[in-house]
């Protein structure tokens, strides 16, 4: 199910993964890496994905196999309106840890650094190719 869901691309799909939600597990787990759809639908950034998840069941504090949580996904992939919406869910846990012992928090952090230091990088790089 898992592999079918992450191939819906347009909102005309929405009512197909509604369907195929009603009579599967929301929360199975994908053989690699123990993802759930609700943290694939984070990855891709579908909030439309995630919302149809949600209403659906889907259980947000579930951990992969590196123990993060689709909270932690949406903080690492910068998803701004996804990790609001994962945080509205009631007994969405932000204080979580994964296997390496970074929250949702530290994840976000780091991922704007890294973001942060690209634009750094690409800045000086274009700046170098100037004519002084």
């Amino acid at each position: 199910m898992l592999t079918a869901l992450a191939a819906f691309n347009s909102d005309s799909d929405l009512q197909t993964v509604l369907q195929l939600l009603s009579t599967g597990d929301v929360n199975a787990k994908a053989s690699q890496a123990g993802q759930t759809a609700l943290m694939l639908a984070v990855s891709h950034g579908r909030g439309d994905m995630v919302r149809a998840l949600l209403s659906c069941g889907a259980q947000v504090n579930l951990r992969d196999d590196d123990g993060s949580t689709a909270l932690m996904c949406a903080c690492e992939h910068g998803h701004v309106d996804i990790v609001r919406q994962l945080l509205s869910v009631p007994g969405c846990d932000a204080t979580l840890t994964d296997n390496d012992g970074s929250t949702a928090l530290s994840i976000a952090l780091e991922a704007i650094r890294m973001t942060l230091l690209c634009f750094c990088m690409r800045t000086l790089i274009l700046l170098s190719r100037l004519p002084l």
